[in-house]
């Protein structure tokens, strides 16, 4: 497809992928994320699980098994924090369906469209976490615009070199 547009759902390329690397590439990703700040004591700006959850619904292009993969991807995040059960899972569903939602309708495949769904992304994936987290568990965290800010942008452009790796785990037909 050369426009940025699809004419039709059937002129884009819906993305497999082997079991395996269904299972391996997000679980590897929260383990990641759950223990590399035990180790370095970092505040957390790269959130691997959101961008594992955005490439497999964007490659996939299906509504569901977007909210579902990032159903599960979200809820195993929380279940290896400390945060409430539910917070990452409500907020990648969430992501999960609109970036699929996205796959279906723009070309997503060059890097400065990856950037900008990324960037963007993770803006709404924030709101709907720090949402959640005032409206369900009372929590109060204050919103830091250029901690926000610099991890969209930080996030945006690890996705750039993340996602053109994972396209090499896609299943060729």
């Amino acid at each position: 497809m050369n426009g940025a547009v699809a004419s039709s759902r059937e002129e884009l390329d819906v993305q497999r992928f082997s079991i395996a690397v269904s299972i391996a590439v997000p679980l590897l990703a929260i383990l990641i994320q759950s223990y590399l700040p035990l180790k370095l004591k970092l505040t957390p700006v790269f959130d691997l699980p959101l961008l594992v959850t955005i490439f497999f619904a964007v490659a996939r292009r299906r509504p569901v098994p977007g909210m579902i993969t990032g159903a599960i991807i979200g809820t195993l995040q929380d279940a290896l924090t400390h945060h409430p059960i539910g917070l990452n899972g409500i907020s990648k569903t969430i992501i999960g369906y609109f970036a699929s939602s996205i796959g279906v309708r723009f070309d997503v495949e060059n890097p400065g469209s990856r950037f900008l769904m990324t960037f963007g992304f993770w803006f709404v994936h924030q709101f709907v976490y720090y949402t959640i987290n005032l409206a369900l568990v009372n929590v109060r965290d204050s919103w830091n615009w250029g901690h926000t800010l610099l991890a969209a942008f930080s996030n945006g452009f690890l996705a750039i070199v993340l996602f053109a790796l994972m396209d090499r785990l896609k299943v060729r037909s």
